[in-house]
């Protein structure tokens, strides 16, 4: 895919995220940490949740700079659009009357927003801020990936829980859906639209199955290290 259509990739991507985040707000019965910390903020502010989400974003940006961490444009782009769109789709999306259609915003959300996260992260522009921040920790203090994040998620989410966030059933639900929900989809768009390398890498293995043509073993590196739903965020 050329890098036009991996941009138009990326922005669907960040928008349906958004979108997705907010459907997660209007179901009120749990969002994940990061957005339980915008509720929070945006509670205790009056300013909107889209905003509090480009603000933080931008915050957590500045924590690259000792971190050496290097943005593309996915990461700025990510700041911006994912809430833009938030404040949209929670303009757009009116509140709930039941706990039936709670539920149908909670499971509908998840699903969303596992999509949204293979779109963007299999675009190969740039990882999300707070992602960046994750991987910028493990790699300066040599603890796990899944410590760091789990460390930094607990801390996001108590200061959100104190600030007025919404914590329930469904942070509980998210948190234990959404990493098989965003792999799943990212193993089908990482099919669906294959890296430059991958593609190159398919040629020479067809090449190499022609008569007549030494067969030499390529080194799929992108195919066989496959992106993480780790890159999300």
């Amino acid at each position: 895919m050329h890098r036009a259509g991996r941009l138009v990739q990326l922005f669907v991507g960040l928008v349906l995220y958004g979108t997705a985040c907010a459907l997660l707000v209007r179901s009120e019965l749990g969002t994940s940490p990061w957005d339980v910390l915008h509720q929070g903020v945006s509670r205790q502010t009056g300013v909107s949740m889209g905003t509090v989400s480009i603000t933080v974003g931008a915050l957590v940006l500045l924590l690259w700079i000792p971190l050496r961490e290097r943005p593309g444009v996915g990461t700025v782009a990510n700041v911006i659009l994912v809430g833009l769109s938030l404040d949209a789709a929670l303009w757009i999306v009116p509140e709930p009357s039941g706990r039936p259609a709670r539920v149908v915003l909670l499971a509908g959300g998840i699903v969303l927003l596992g999509a949204a996260t293979g779109l963007y992260i299999t675009a190969r522009l740039g990882s999300g801020p707070r992602d960046g921040l994750m991987t910028g920790l493990h790699r300066v203090t040599g603890r796990s990936v899944r410590l760091v994040r789990t460390c930094i998620e607990v801390v996001v989410l108590a200061a959100g829980f104190l600030l007025g966030g919404t914590v329930g059933v469904g942070t509980a639900v998210f948190a234990l859906t959404i990493g098989p929900v965003a792999q799943w989809f990212l193993r089908l768009f990482g099919r669906l639209f294959p890296s430059p390398s991958e593609r190159m890498s398919d040629r020479i293995s067809t090449w190499a199955r022609r008569p007549g043509i030494l067969r030499v073993r390529s080194h799929r590196t992108d195919r066989d290290h496959e992106p993480s739903c780790a890159d999300a965020g």
